[in-house]
């Protein structure tokens, strides 16, 4: 048989069954293939396929998707795609065409077969495999560099495919049993003897908080429902993290971040004892001033990269290599003492400091973006698919307000913190889940990066609703320009020749729905109806172009000269002495 075909029937025992793809002459064979096989999707742009097949596979519970490029431009374009799952440790399957094994150039010269270029050297920094497959390969061995993208930290894989290798005529094998009964993760387990410790470490504690981040599975947080609610300490999660936890639950308090929620960042820091668990405690995480997280307190953190463990930042008293998700539900079934006057004063400090600033209010012809995040947490159904872009200032109003719901998966993708994820990663949720509403809350800026997939969401029906921001160009860009700059304002914005299109106009050309919204909209038919129909709809949001998203971390000049960040919890703008002193007691 053609060996395309057999790596076609290879990737379904794999368990694929969806391909995200755009068209080329250098994968005619594996696309043929494929579609006999396989939901296959057409994208406009390969680096739409990238971000939709990453998030399908975050929120899929049955199938697994990969992306298909052609040689040269097909793999440049999906290079963005791939960086953001490296960063995010996601599984992300890319294949890509390639010249004749007879016109590659092999470092020779710069280029010999049509549209060649070395993609396995262009992305093996941002892979977890990269490799070119200039002859056949045995079932197995194809499984091994598919496998290695979901097994321990997760990455990409990517696999380049000559024209002629896929044109092969090959005899059929199939893969071992045992490779495909591979669990999905091969970290290693976390000592019992070392769990007893951290449960003493927590009974001995007298303001402990846990920290969840990403590495803890939704089927585990899901599972454990019930023992993580009824915990009686303060509850709180990564960006990453944001769905394994309810905000309705009582003990849960926020996520803290350096753009996070200053309550959250409060509680955190206060803490004698914080576990850290699935984190791999980044600077956006512990904030830059990393030598002031959790400054009182005894740190232990539970992640699966060693070298995530010992990167010198923050500071950790008690770093442990091992399965977040296996330590989870071990440490949960110990007998953990409650800690109920801290959690009350956690949430008294919760209850006190508001999510959005009173500065934060726009001009009266304009809605606050804060203001539409606090409505659509209330709107949102609890099957609901959330996806809230991934930069800029959608990004950050959704992950200060947005308030979750049990049952609820939220997906960004904030390490390479690109424009333009959101439409796409909205699609991949969509074909994941094509019974649920995927809701996108995205920026004007962040949505023209990839505004041509419209035509996707159109031609598929797919049903998204998509919530755009519109403050008429790049929001985190014109603030930056405006506090550090004195408003020298370049390229960010229609005034300075950015061209974003007339949102009605760009819709009506594909045949999408699209309403403009204002203040009082959750409550108007119109808006209700087309929320709850399952067609794609634009709800154009009029956002205040000078709106300001605070609180956030400032900076100050050292008495050396020397920038130096504010430590998570003195968020701009400051805290008066009597809140200090209410709320911050510990610090002090």
């Amino acid at each position: 048989m053609k060996y395309s075909d057999l790596m076609a029937d290879w990737l379904v025992d794999l368990g694929y069954t969806h391909c995200f793809s755009v068209g080329g002459g250098n994968i005619m064979h594996l696309t043929e293939s494929l579609s006999r096989k396989m939901k296959m999707v057409a994208v406009v742009n390969e680096v739409a396929a990238g971000i939709a097949a990453e998030y399908f596979n975050e929120t899929s519970e049955n199938g697994k998707a990969f992306a298909l490029v052609t040689a040269g431009p097909g793999l440049t374009n999906i290079v963005t795609a791939m960086a953001g799952a490296y960063l995010e440790s996601r599984e992300l399957l890319v294949i890509g065409g390639q010249a004749k094994t007879t016109d590659l150039a092999r470092g020779l010269l710069r280029q010999r077969g049509i549209q060649e270029i070395d993609g396995v050297s262009i992305v093996k920094p941002i892979t977890v495999c990269s490799k070119l497959i200039d002859d056949v390969l045995t079932a197995d061995d194809f499984a091994d560099l598919v496998m290695v993208g979901r097994i321990g930290r997760k990455g990409p894989v990517f696999l380049e495919i000559p024209l002629d290798i896929q044109a092969r005529q090959v005899e059929p094998t199939g893969i071992s049993r045992e490779l495909l009964d591979v669990a999905s993760s091969a970290t290693p387990r976390v000592p019992h003897l070392l769990i007893e410790q951290l449960v003493a470490k927590f009974n001995e504690a007298n303001r402990p908080v846990i920290l969840l981040g990403g590495g803890v599975s939704r089927e585990v947080a899901r599972d454990l429902k019930s023992k993580l609610a009824s915990l009686g300490c303060p509850i709180m999660t990564t960006w990453n993290g944001a769905d394994r936890i309810a905000a309705d639950a009582f003990n849960y308090l926020g996520r803290p971040n350096t753009w996070g929620q200053r309550s959250s960042n409060m509680v955190l820091q206060q803490a004698d004892f914080a576990l850290i668990i699935g984190s791999r405690l980044g600077l956006q995480q512990t904030g830059f001033n990393w030598q002031q997280f959790v400054p009182k307190g005894f740190v232990a953190q539970i992640d699966l990269d060693k070298a995530e463990l010992e990167k010198g930042h923050p500071r950790v008293d008690m770093p442990i290599l091992g399965d977040a998700n296996q330590f989870l539900i071990e440490f949960l079934n110990e007998k953990l003492s409650p800690k109920l006057d801290w959690l009350n004063y956690a949430k008294e400090i919760r209850k006190a400091i508001p999510l959005s600033e009173a500065i934060n209010k726009p001009r009266e012809e304009y809605l606050s973006p804060f203001d539409l995040v606090k409505n659509l947490s209330k709107l949102c159904k609890a099957t609901d698919v959330i996806v809230p872009c991934s930069s800029g200032s959608a990004f950050t109003s959704m992950m200060q307000v947005f308030e979750q719901k049990s049952g609820q998966t939220i997906v960004t993708n904030k390490g390479l913190a690109s424009m333009g994820y959101g439409l796409s990663g909205a699609i991949g949720a969509a074909f994941a889940s094509p019974s649920k509403r995927v809701v996108l809350v995205e920026g004007d800026g962040g949505f023209s990066q990839n505004l041509q997939e419209i035509g996707t969401v159109a031609i598929n029906h797919l049903n998204i609703k998509m919530f755009i921001l519109d403050d008429s160009g790049y929001a985190s860009i014109r603030m930056t320009q405006k506090n550090y700059f004195g408003g020298r304002y370049v390229g960010c914005d229609r005034e300075t020749g950015l061209g974003l299109p007339i949102w009605d106009k760009l819709f009506q050309a594909w045949g999408v729905q699209v309403m403009g919204i204002q203040t009082g909209y959750e409550s108007t038919p119109e808006f209700l109806d087309a929320f709850a129909s399952g067609d794609p709809y634009a709800f154009i949001v009029s956002v205040d172009p000078e709106q300001t998203y605070f609180p956030k971390i400032s900076s100050r000049v050292t008495e050396s000269g020397a920038m130096e960040s504010h430590p998570l919890h003195l968020m701009t703008p400051e805290l008066t002495a009597e809140e200090t002193a209410l709320h911050l007691k510990y610090l002090v």
